[in-house]
């Protein structure tokens, strides 16, 4: 990833993803907002106990780098799931319900989503001109929230998932993420060579591997092109907000994927 800085914000963009005049994308550190600790301090996100007019003046920020405000993107209520919902500029300024990836293929549609260490996806599609954002903690990986964008890019605008560039954004890594029966239960259900991804290393409970994980869900739906942060959230709480780390009192950074 490379690391921009502008009025104050820092943020991030990929490598294999474009950011030109058609498509804009870029995850935000927690840095550059005007939040108190501690969400301290570009928290984006109103589902944490944050002043609200500091939320959405973080967000006047964040946004208005591509001309936009609150009611001018698409949102989505997340419920870590695998359902994924098409939007279009009608949607601009909605928060889709209960879904965890948003698709779109018309111009002029910008979409966002928060996180604390759940793993965002983008992908692109090059040809058919078209963008996915998703939300994918451990219970989305499970249930191949990755895999569910691929295919409905597919049905909806005609996707090669060997054309889509994929992109998994900052998130909690294995060296942090010890996990315990639910999780452990879900990851061999879903995943073969499940131990791969509980990774013991002699230690008491294994830790997941929540980045290689989407990796895999991206690459057995046939994606080839996918780039990793390697930032790991907990162990960056100076770039990052991280529920695991600052123990559920913390905030969310944003992310933005634009269609223009």
């Amino acid at each position: 990833m490379k690391t921009f800085e502008r009025d104050d914000l820092l943020f991030f963009r990929f490598e294999a993803l474009p950011d030109n005049g058609g498509v804009g994308h870029a995850v935000f550190s927690r840095r550059g907002g005007v939040s108190r600790a501690p969400f301290d301090s570009l928290n984006m996100s109103l589902s944490v106990p944050d002043e609200r007019d500091r939320v959405y003046a973080n967000r006047r920020r964040v946004y208005g780098l591509y001309g936009r405000d609150t009611n001018s993107v698409v949102h989505a209520h997340l419920v870590h799931g695998a359902d994924v919902a098409r939007v279009t500029q009608a949607d601009n300024g909605a928060w889709v319900e209960h879904v965890d990836g948003l698709i779109t293929d018309q111009p002029g549609c910008v979409l966002s989503m928060n996180f604390a260490d759940c793993a965002p996806i983008f992908l692109y599609d090059p040809v058919r001109h078209a963008i996915g954002l998703g939300h994918a903690g451990w219970k989305g990986t499970v249930v191949d929230l990755p895999g569910a964008m691929v295919r409905a890019m597919a049905a909806q605008f005609g996707s090669r998932p060997a054309d889509l560039v994929a992109a998994i954004g900052p998130c909690i890594g294995p060296c942090c993420y010890e996990v315990g029966e639910a999780v452990i239960d879900g990851v061999r259900a879903a995943f073969a060579a499940p131990d791969e991804l509980l990774r013991q290393n002699g230690r008491p409970r294994p830790h997941f591997d929540l980045p290689e994980a989407n990796r895999r869900n991206l690459y057995n739906a046939g994606v080839v092109h996918i780039e990793h942060s390697e930032f790991c959230t907990a162990c960056r709480t100076d770039l990052f907000f991280s529920h695991r780390a600052e123990k559920g009192r913390t905030g969310r950074f944003g992310t933005v994927f634009a269609l223009l």
